[in-house]
């Protein structure tokens, strides 16, 4: 995920505003690059603006993060679209997709402009930053039929939505991770899948060493030591970021139970059963696949990378090894959001159409992990790749959904880092980061 400042962010918003014409090269602090494609995208949707006020044809404006050759978008065009026009008359959707940063950017410029889309497919981790904003509606407060709706889709993926007891949209997608594991290795070694956190410490510390090559083995994996990558840990070892109300990091992050699961990694790490996140290390797919990391975390990507890089290489996956409080993943995903300055009932019909079991079932067969409760029991999600991952989502957690995660998540990865690779204390650590976390929940 790009880290970005808010403060930053906002600070790049109020001066872009006032170059929309002149948008320079993409970087945290800059307005993003827009391609000649783009550009054609975009002035199609300002045309679009204005035939919506023709009184004959409501164009409901999308923009979203699907890319342009991918499957998804395919289907979104071909498949999509004419299905949600077609059911109904007077409405068109103009869909205009963006890089995953460059939307995030260009909602940000376009929200200081007042020439925001009517819908977007949204990161889960922005909904927070654009909801203190004040950009997105409120759809339990605005939309009479939200509890219905919203009762079709998953309460995990849901609960990105959530903000101070109010939803800002609607989950559209999800994700989350599980362990996948070498199962040649594990065979020969006589180890079994890792049901529980003693199993992953146990089959580490067997496995990692040097193989017949006198090459370093290890024992787990993980490319980075974000909230997406620690977090698996810290949960399922009943250790937490915040309290349930996003409102407070000391007592929890610093709690006995969060150092005791650093305090693991680090371990691990110290012995040379843990690696993938320093500068120079091998990369976690050719890692893998050449033996050389034993297990890892990760999502339903992954699959495919692996059958494309590595064809022959033989893991298996099973849920993320339970601790004491039980097998709890990181939830990802995107959710699917409005506008304040919305055509209301056209993006509530959009919004409502896209998270049906028809448009949900469409999308699984691109590879999307639905959230529609009807869809994910459809033979089409049965027979997915990603279907070792559903069982995982049912209990997996978000990130907490608070405006300054992206802040927070940095100073998780600085803190992290010192402790897991440069040994520092893990209490006193935490300790200094419990507080400055404090403060920025406050902000």
């Amino acid at each position: 995920m790009k880290k970005q400042s808010t403060k930053k962010v906002l600070a790049l918003a109020t001066s872009a505003a006032m170059m929309l014409t002149a948008f320079t090269a993409c970087g945290s602090s800059q307005a993003p690059s827009t391609t000649p494609t783009q550009q054609t995208s975009e002035a199609q949707s300002e045309e679009a603006k204005d035939d919506s006020t023709n009184g004959d044809t409501v164009t409901i404006n999308f923009w979203h993060h699907y890319s342009a050759q991918s499957a998804e978008n395919e289907t979104l065009m071909n498949v999509l679209i004419p299905k949600f026009e077609e059911e109904n008359p007077g409405y068109k959707v103009n869909a205009v997709s963006h890089d995953w940063s460059d939307l995030h950017d260009k909602i940000l410029i376009s929200a200081s402009s007042q020439t925001l889309p009517d819908v977007a497919r949204l990161d889960i981790a922005w909904v927070p930053e654009f909801q203190k904003m004040n950009i997105l509606v409120p759809l339990d407060q605005e939309m009479s039929d939200f509890e219905e709706v919203s009762s079709e889709l998953l309460p995990s993926a849901m609960s990105t939505a959530q903000i101070k007891g109010s939803y800002y949209a609607l989950a559209l997608n999800t994700n989350t991770k599980i362990m996948f594991y070498n199962e040649e290795a594990f065979k020969e070694a006589g180890l079994s899948a890792p049901k529980t956190m003693d199993d992953m410490l146990a089959a580490a510390q067997k496995l990692s060493g040097t193989n017949a090559n006198g090459q370093q083995v290890w024992g787990l994996n993980e490319p980075a030591l974000a909230g997406w990558n620690v977090l698996p840990y810290i949960w399922s070892n009943g250790g937490e970021i915040t309290d349930e109300n996003y409102t407070k990091a000391t007592g929890y992050l610093n709690s006995e139970a969060t150092v005791n699961a650093v305090k693991m990694l680090a371990d691990m790490y110290k012995n040379s059963e843990f690696t993938g996140f320093n500068s120079g290390d091998i990369p976690m797919t050719d890692g893998f696949g050449t033996g050389r990391y034993m297990m890892l975390l990760e999502g339903p990507w992954k699959t495919s990378e692996l059958a494309g890089a590595y064809p022959d290489f033989k893991y298996a996956t099973c849920e993320v090894p339970a601790g004491s409080a039980g097998s709890i993943s990181v939830l990802g995903g995107e959710d699917i959001a409005m506008f304040n300055t919305a055509n209301k009932e056209g993006a509530w019909k959009f919004m409502k159409f896209m998270t049906s079991d028809f448009a949900e079932e469409e999308m699984a067969k691109c590879g999307q992990i639905p959230v529609n409760k009807e869809a994910l029991d459809s033979d089409v999600v049965a027979n997915a790749d990603y279907a070792p991952f559903l069982d995982a989502i049912t209990t997996a957690k978000a990130r907490p959904p608070v405006a300054s995660w992206s802040e927070i998540d940095n100073e998780l990865t600085t803190a992290m880092t010192s402790i897991i690779s440069e040994g520092a204390d893990v209490q006193e650590t935490l300790d200094a980061l419990a507080t400055k976390v404090d403060a920025l929940l406050t902000e």
